[in-house]
């Protein structure tokens, strides 16, 4: 199992559109490409030196052959959906490997 991690930084000003905007639209779209199982969003409890708040949202991917299917498939047309928010927000993504579950 693999999880394709997007931290995403977003204004205050816009944070409450971005934040149904994301969990109403953006995860479900990424979820219905049939790339991954699962998401899970989190907010980082931390004050942000550089301002906005910060979120967190991992997807659960069973294999790579997924994860790289998304990438060639969906992620251009993902990403690009968030533009709506553009200016208002920083981004970036990691890939983890799950090495235990308790």
């Amino acid at each position: 199992m693999l999880i394709y991690n997007v931290t995403i930084n977003i204004e205050e000003s816009v944070e409450k559109e971005w934040l149904t905007w994301m969990q109403e639209v953006h995860i479900p779209e990424v979820i219905a490409t049939g790339k991954f199982e699962k998401a899970l969003m989190t907010k980082v409890r931390a004050e942000e030196e550089m301002g906005g708040v910060t979120y967190s949202v991992q997807y659960g991917c069973p294999s790579q052959q997924q994860l790289d299917a998304y990438y060639a498939e969906d992620q251009e047309r993902m990403q690009a959906s968030i533009n709506k928010f553009a200016g208002k927000f920083v981004a970036f993504r990691t890939e983890l490997e799950v090495i235990s579950q308790h």
